[in-house]
């Protein structure tokens, strides 16, 4: 199995895309967990009030991003992490908008990435009540971990995707994408005037 992707997922401190406070990272290479990382992030000027509700969903208050380095500082170190890797995500379309949206917010070039969403894969791989990201994960067989966690859900993604690839006999992320009908999506490229 050449299974290779990195799983990644934000928490905001507000409704805004654009305001990333924590990213969790993980990277799979043959169908296996190779590395994990994840940081808080200071949010950009202009989208960097926290909401009550952000703050009840995943814990994370404006004291505990202060010092933490900006989403142009950062944006390197995602993109190092990742390589050239696929994307993947639960409900892709959430994390996705929020590098573009960061990257839009703070004037810097949206990097290219290929990406697969785990929520339509999951769709396509069990049959549940809900799929919802603990509820999917927990079809993988991965469970107990700290919802809203940026690196945990992270994780229960590139769980729920590892299962699903075995599941389908599926080798790569692109056979996975053909098999499930799921879409593989783009970012950051150019648009043709």
């Amino acid at each position: 199995m050449s299974l290779n992707f990195t799983a990644i997922d934000f928490e905001t401190a507000n409704s805004s895309p654009a305001s990333a406070c924590s990213v969790g990272l993980v990277k799979v290479r043959d169908g296996k967990v190779v590395d994990r990382a994840g940081w808080f992030i200071r949010p950009p000027l202009g989208h960097d009030q926290f909401q009550e509700w952000n703050v009840r969903i995943h814990g994370i208050r404006p004291e505990q991003v202060a010092d933490a380095a900006g989403w142009v500082d950062q944006l390197a170190d995602l993109v190092e992490f990742a390589e050239d890797d696929h994307l993947v995500a639960h409900n892709a379309g959430f994390d996705m908008g929020v590098i573009r949206a960061a990257c839009a917010a703070t004037f810097v070039a949206c990097p290219e990435y290929s990406y697969l969403c785990s929520l339509q894969v999951a769709r396509r791989t069990y049959t549940l009540d809900s799929y919802r990201l603990p509820v999917a994960a927990m079809a993988a067989g991965f469970d107990g971990f700290q919802h809203h966690d940026a690196l945990a859900d992270a994780e229960a993604c590139a769980a729920i995707v590892i299962h699903a690839a075995r599941h389908h006999e599926a080798a790569t992320v692109e056979d996975l994408a053909g098999l499930t009908g799921a879409r593989l999506g783009r970012i950051g490229i150019p648009v043709a005037a």
